[in-house]
């Protein structure tokens, strides 16, 4: 089928219905100098300003991209927690530089999402919504679960407390939980597409899938069931072959992967169960190739069968303008 508007082939493609050809977009970190300096906004500022970021996502939408993104980075709900955040420079997200609890801390869980900057995301939405929304999907990231614990004790805790302290791990994903739930009905309220939980402390980088099974997908479920008719999107970093399985057992409406998995493979693994989002490598060929090979590997995963062409992974902000106008061309022709 043709459709008139991104809006509407990028929910179509969620929803696993036939098209003529798959959307183009980003889920995940979408902004690079090139869109800074085409609409005059640039970071740091765009994270705490609810204008300058909807001004900045939206600069994709000049490359021929089919989704407007937020936010930039991943820190702004342990931000609200109390961890300390350096909101790093024009072309470097956001860092973590200290964590509010320890394991015998009782996580404090802030009351109102509509605080700092999850806060300032939320107005972005509203603004993106009322400016855009008719025509493309307003597409919000959220930290998965075990991320967010992570950032709240150190991810390097967290991981050694799964064996030695695991109710302890539980303590703390948990929290981050109720607030992403509270945070994703405020984000949807204010007019969000699609959600996409971003979860890359929970890869195969970091644990084994039976660990998954315990430490991260209950509580990635408790966020999708959150979602309740609004789309989401689960993504998770690194090669997620092994994972796939778990990914799709969540509830979530797709999985967004990396280029580690072969294209060929993702789409027989995932067989249609759920839609499928990637994977254009975002080292080779977007930040470190030409626009000629950004172009054909693009149309390796447009032949695989993938439902939504995507980076597989978060830009880097000096990512060049040629290769994402390839990346696009090689769907749109």
């Amino acid at each position: 089928m043709n459709f008139v508007t991104p809006r509407e082939r990028v929910l179509a493609a969620l929803n696993l219905e036939k098209l003529d050809r798959p959307p183009v977009g980003i889920v995940t970190q979408s902004a690079t100098i090139d869109q800074m300096n085409a609409v005059g906004v640039s970071w740091p500022e765009a994270h705490s300003d609810p204008q300058l970021m909807a001004k900045l996502a939206a600069a994709a939408t000049e490359l021929g991209l089919e989704t407007i993104r937020i936010p930039f980075d991943l820190t702004a709900e342990a931000e609200l927690f109390g961890a300390t955040v350096d909101l790093g420079k024009v072309d470097r997200t956001p860092m973590l530089k200290a964590h509010p609890f320890d394991s015998e801390s009782e996580p404090v869980i802030p009351d109102d999402p509509h605080k700092g900057r999850p806060g300032v995301i939320i107005e972005a939405t509203k603004i993106l919504k009322e400016q855009y929304g008719k025509e493309y999907p307003i597409v919000v990231g959220i930290a998965g679960p075990f991320t967010l614990a992570g950032h709240l004790v150190e991810t390097g805790n967290l991981l050694l407390w799964c064996i030695t302290e695991p109710d302890t791990v539980k303590k703390f994903v948990q929290a981050a939980t109720d607030f992403e739930v509270k945070y994703v009905k405020a984000l949807i309220e204010a007019g969000a597409d699609v959600i996409v939980i971003v979860d890359p402390s929970a890869s195969t980088d970091m644990m084994h899938p039976d660990m998954f099974n315990v430490f991260a997908a209950p509580y990635i479920k408790q966020i999708v069931e959150a979602c309740g008719t609004t789309k989401n999107i689960l993504h998770i970093c690194g090669n997620t072959t092994a994972l796939l399985e778990n990914m799709i057992a969540t509830g979530t409406s797709a999985v967004s992967i990396e280029e580690k998995v072969s294209p060929g493979s993702a789409v027989s693994i995932v067989a249609g169960r759920v839609a499928l989002v990637g994977n254009v490598g975002v080292v080779k060929p977007l930040f470190m190739g030409n626009a000629e090979q950004s172009f054909e590997e693009t149309k390796k995963v447009v032949e695989a069968g993938f439902n939504l062409i995507a980076p597989g992974c978060g830009l880097a902000a000096k990512v060049p303008k040629a290769n994402l106008e390839a990346m696009v061309k090689a769907v749109k022709g």
